[in-house]
């Protein structure tokens, strides 16, 4: 689900004018690649006066480096915290991502050594909560959105990820497969803005699987729209945070 929104409000955001780029950090389940049209594609190594550094694949509008590239798509990663860091701090500081408006980081659920090690690494303009109805991902987010706050790190708001089901031959219809109104009660528990709902097509899911991202395979699409909307307050948020000097 988060993989999904990181990589739209990437390309929502490129196909705005932007130059940017995307870190798949989610060393475990590597899946940007897939959803960018990328998997089969080679990052290269330069070799400049600092140093090899890795040439970033491109589509979509997006640069991206992923785990996905350096490893066999059936090999489990199973790495110490050391070796995930060092990871993370390669795809940050030895890519040549040249000059860009936008760098979005997918990290691996929970709150382990990946979010700290970006934390550290990094000023970071904000995080993104990515959430589910359900009330046991909601657990799950509030504990990622306290550990970004007291790492110093703004949260720009909450996007609530498969809220309700539009079946393709009845669009006008929507189910609550996962509950209903769960990102609204958090958002509203925490002060946190809700920074959109994105329903569950089954478009969304074969864009991904084709390598094409819904916000350009079906752009007037219920999930599309919310993800372009999800991307502009991103945008508006961090311009605002920058102008402010946070």
């Amino acid at each position: 689900g988060k993989s999904t929104v990181a990589v739209n409000v990437a390309v929502a955001l490129a196909n705005t004018g932007a130059k940017v780029g995307l870190i798949d950090a989610d060393i475990y389940g590597p899946n940007a690649p897939s959803m960018l049209g990328l998997e089969n594609a080679k990052v290269t190594v330069q070799k400049t006066q600092q140093g090899d550094v890795l040439e970033p694949a491109f589509n979509h509008g997006v640069k991206l480096v992923s785990m996905g590239f350096l490893i066999d798509p059936d090999q489990p990663v199973v790495w110490r915290g050391p070796m995930l860091n060092g990871v993370i701090r390669q795809f940050l500081y030895q890519v040549a991502w040249g000059e860009l408006d936008y760098l979005i980081v997918d990290m691996p659920p929970g709150t382990g050594d990946a979010q700290l090690t970006l934390t550290q690494a990094v000023p970071m303009a904000g995080s993104v909560i990515v959430t589910t109805p359900q009330n046991v991902a909601l657990l799950d987010s509030r504990r990622g959105l306290k550990m970004f706050q007291q790492m110093g790190v703004p949260v720009l708001g909450i996007v609530e990820n498969m809220s309700y089901f539009i079946p393709p031959d009845l669009p006008d219809r929507q189910y609550d497969l996962f509950g209903s109104g769960g990102g609204e009660k958090t958002s509203k528990e925490l002060e946190i803005p809700l920074l959109g709902c994105i329903p569950l097509e089954i478009s969304l899911r074969q864009g991904g699987d084709q390598g094409l991202p819904i916000v350009v395979a079906q752009p007037e699409s219920e999930s599309a729209k919310a993800l372009t909307a999800i991307a502009q307050q991103i945008a508006a948020k961090v311009s605002i945070a920058a102008l402010s000097g946070k």
